[in-house]
């Protein structure tokens, strides 16, 4: 199809005489949120499109590195971990949450989603860890990989997989596809116009906005600058892609905006020796801090509850001094072995052989620091024999016995891999410098119960859903660790589910992805097969030419995948 900017063509690469019978559902980004609604509408006998901006599908789900949230999942009865629905309620509601209603449905989602996900896609997600604001431990990852790479490739290569064996029929990821503008028909959405190719083409049906927030936007009149202008100097662990371009198309179309000044700044960036002043900055995931680490400031001294939600750890650290080192001693360490390797090898983390060449390395007193780890080893010791004798108030409730923390009013009642001080000094340690980043956008779209998105006057947009960070009013004014994977999943499939009865009513079909796609996948995200001499892929002499920062191909398995967005 030929088409000059300007004018609007209708883009489809089906294979030809494919069977065109199903409604199609329009998914904008391909992300986690994307992905997931995209396989619950062909779970549920629809068609669906997914457009992507980026050369690669992905985004910043694939970069999530603490895992998912879930209650009563089938992990934690196995673990004997005794988690509700109601106390994972309680707890996001005190993390931030003001819409209970919305808050309900994230919570009462997840741990169905957690088992679909290990189900349907044979994900492990066998580990559980308690993050900061958790009453029970309830973030799930697997033995090896960051969870978001490993759960949002599965649900990729799922999609890939189907397109490959409908012809396109069933399901289409289009890429490098700048979705700019809804169409609109009688008040409902009926479609989206977007760019590819210096070429504007459009594709109709019911839209689900899967975009991301916000928080790469720098520019004057970005969404950024309008509602957080003191955010600006920070850097970002966003990609380059999250500019807002779903919450601007919404509300060209009448849709409400909430919480868009709820923009969560996570207090563990990791600084890259010699490239300090970086704008994009990898983070270091909040399971470090889940499986033991502890944070110190430039003298030496815990200064806050390490397992504090993220915008009071971010606070304590705007008034302490910098640099901030988060460190892992050898068991916590080993918990979480392979995010220290990855961290090690991208030069962001660095291995001491104990706790005195640390301290000598940050120029601070040896006595100091083993004070400073004897003082959290007796009050996890006092914490576990008298829980609710401390003078300090605890978070999320309760008391707590560590000074350094409870002189904060944000006390920590849970401790994990403890030494003592005595242990300190020959102690092997693995240790990050951070810093504040922003992270997350809270705010967005207005949704209902149903991923539905709502305008102004709270009547319900026919034709037009969102899921992920896109839409607004799901977390409050914090979100926590573990809950963003979720939202994407959670609201997901709800999303989903709503957009495929909006699109057929009473004739939506249950349909197996394993019968649709020719049999469940791994979880890696693939351009194209390498060849191996047959035709049909890429050389490995041409990948091998892709070795740079800004072009880098990797094979695994026998399979291409372009890496360079996640270098970034």
């Amino acid at each position: 199809i030929l088409a000059q900017v300007g004018h609007v063509a209708s883009h489809s690469s089906r294979a030809p005489g494919a069977a065109m019978s199903a409604p199609q559902a329009i998914v904008i980004g391909g992300g986690l949120a994307g992905m997931t609604t995209a396989n619950t509408i062909l779970e549920h006998g629809g068609r669906v499109v997914v457009l992507d901006k980026s050369a690669f599908c992905g985004g910043n789900s694939s970069k999530a590195t603490s895992g998912i949230n879930g209650s009563e999942t089938k992990t934690q009865k196995a673990k004997n971990i005794e988690d509700t629905n109601e106390l994972f309620l309680s707890d996001t509601l005190k993390g931030g949450a003001k819409k209970p209603e919305i808050a309900k449905v994230l919570v009462y989602e997840s741990g169905p989603a957690v088992d679909w996900l290990m189900e349907t896609f044979k994900l492990d997600l066998s580990l559980v860890a308690r993050l900061g604001g958790h009453s029970m431990p309830r973030t799930h990852r697997g033995k090896e990989r960051f969870p978001g790479m490993t759960i949002t490739y599965a649900l990729i290569q799922m999609i890939e997989k189907v397109q490959e064996k409908s012809g396109g029929s069933m399901a289409q990821i289009i890429t490098k596809a700048k979705a700019f503008e809804l169409i609109t028909s009688g008040g409902a959405v009926t479609g989206v116009k977007y760019q590819k190719n210096n070429q504007v083409l459009q594709e109709m049906g019911p839209v689900i906005l899967c975009s991301g927030g916000f928080g790469a936007d720098f520019e004057k009149d970005s969404l950024l600058g309008k509602h957080r202008p003191d955010l600006l100097h920070l850097p970002t662990s966003n990609g380059e892609h999250c500019t807002g371009d779903g919450i601007k198309m919404g509300t060209d179309v009448g849709a409400a905006t909430i919480d868009l000044e709820w923009v969560q700044v996570h207090p563990t960036g990791l600084v890259k020796v010699g490239d300090e002043d970086a704008k994009v900055k990898f983070l270091a995931a909040e399971a470090l801090r889940g499986v033991g680490g502890l944070l110190f400031d430039a003298t030496g001294k815990r200064f806050a509850n390490e397992l504090g939600r993220r915008d009071y750890v971010t606070g304590e650290m705007w008034k302490s001094k910098a640099p901030f080192r988060l460190c892992l001693n050898k068991a916590a360490s080993e918990e979480i072995h392979w995010h220290c390797e990855h961290y090690k090898g991208r030069g962001v983390m660095k291995f001491y052989s104990s706790g005195a060449e640390l301290a000598k390395e940050m120029g601070v007193s040896l006595d100091l620091m083993s004070k400073e780890v004897q003082a959290h080893y007796e009050a996890a010791m006092k914490q576990e024999k008298d829980p609710n004798g401390g003078p300090y108030p605890a978070y999320p409730d309760g008391k707590s016995w560590d000074e350094a923390s409870g002189k904060t009013g944000v006390g920590k009642k849970f401790f994990h891999n403890l030494i003592d001080g005595k242990q300190f000094a020959k102690e092997p340690f693995n240790v990050a410098i951070v810093t504040p980043v922003i992270h997350y956008c809270m705010g967005g779209l207005v949704i209902s119960e149903k991923s539905e998105v709502v305008t102004e006057a709270g009547k319900v947009v026919p034709g037009l859903y969102a899921a992920g960070e896109v839409a607004g009013g799901v977390h409050g004014n914090n979100r926590l660790g573990g809950s963003s994977l979720l939202d994407c999943v959670a609201f997901g499939r709800v999303a989903g589910r709503a957009c495929a009865h909006y699109m057929m009513g009473g004739n939506v079909k249950m349909t197996s992805l394993d019968s649709l796609s020719g049999g469940v996948g791994g979880a890696v995200a693939v351009e194209q097969k390498a060849d191996s001499g047959a035709g049909g892929g890429y050389t490995l002499e041409e990948v091998s030419k892709h070795t740079s920062k800004t072009d880098c191909w990797v094979v695994v398995h026998g399979q291409v995948l372009n890496v360079t967005s996640f270098l970034k």
